[in-house]
């Protein structure tokens, strides 16, 4: 005798799961933007409507689309995160996210569940399940939803309500969540980036450096010595994780950056070029108008009109 569920009873299985967890995240985000909650790692958000491009950092984390449609621009790749899929960052990635589908009586929703790779590391002489080959080696990942992975996520949000219940329950939820990730298709690749030693987590040591060093000058040599590499192997395994080169990804962290300093007033465009590495300001301009697609001043003028309309 076959007990085993069919694929219809494991779609409404999943389709029932969804549909709940939508729900809790909708009550539990009553204004737009995002949404702390009673578990330091879960945050939600919501949108009413669609929104422009904006700039964020992608740490290492899950991420669960359960309404609406998100576009997320990573390098020169462009994904759209819906419902039927779920995301995995395993590296901090600086990427363009901007909401494609949402409306009032149907808002685009997320979920996000915020990654420890050391938790991770510890996990692993637990997993014995084989786990399949990456989909991506890339620091940003998408694959299908299942109702394995789904039952964690909707348990810890049915506990937010229950603080009691949660402080108890809510680490070992965790770390079926964890389990249920390094079991399933994009676990090869987390498993790869937490393990000290493997070309992944070089990676990921580089990029932490890159991190908390992005105005200063950057030898590639130099970062390679400092990560145990060669400056060919970064180069192609630094590509082939984040979609860009080192040399790319700090011009990144420096735009995204002066692009936050000048939407809160802190400077102006030629102090916030220098804040962040620049030496010419006119160098500045040309590179922050190709990436974001008009100069400093206009393009923080053209975020802060689209934020006041989102409100109105």
């Amino acid at each position: 005798m076959n007990n085993k569920p069919s694929s219809h009873a494991l779609d409404a299985r999943l389709e029932q799961g969804r549909e709940e967890l939508t729900a809790v995240v909708e009550r539990l985000t009553p204004g737009q933007g995002v949404h702390a909650t009673r578990w330091p790692a879960l945050s939600l958000f919501r949108a009413d409507s669609p929104s422009v491009p904006i700039c964020a950092m992608y740490g290492p984390g899950l991420g669960l689309a359960l309404q609406g449609a998100k576009q997320i621009l990573l390098g020169q790749q462009t994904f759209v995160h819906e419902p039927a899929s779920y995301l995995v960052t395993s590296v901090d990635v600086p990427v363009s996210s901007q909401v494609l589908r949402a409306r009032p009586d149907e808002p685009c929703l997320c979920l996000t569940f915020q990654l420890d790779l050391q938790r991770i590391r510890e996990l692993l002489p637990e997993v014995k399940a084989a786990r399949a080959a990456p989909v991506s080696s890339r620091g940003l990942a998408f694959s299908p939803l299942d109702a394995g992975l789904l039952d964690p996520v909707l348990r810890l949000a049915r506990l937010l309500d229950a603080p009691d219940d949660l402080a108890v329950l809510g680490p070992l939820i965790e770390h079926e969540l964890l389990y249920r990730l390094l079991t399933g298709e994009q676990g090869a690749h987390l498993a790869q980036i937490a393990t000290s030693g493997s070309q992944g987590h070089q990676v990921s040591r580089a990029i932490d450096w890159l991190r908390r060093h992005y105005d200063e000058p950057l030898r590639i040599d130099d970062l390679a010595g400092r990560v145990n590499m060669s400056a060919s192997s970064l180069h192609h395994h630094f590509r082939a994780i984040t979609a860009m080169s080192p040399l790319q990804y700090q011009k990144q962290l420096r735009l995204h950056e002066a692009r936050r300093l000048l939407l809160a007033d802190q400077c102006d465009v030629a102090t916030a070029a220098h804040r962040v590495g620049y030496e010419s300001p006119s160098q500045f301009s040309r590179e922050y108008s190709r990436h974001f697609g008009a100069p400093p001043l206009r393009d923080v003028a053209r975020l802060r009109l689209a934020d006041a309309d989102a409100v109105a």
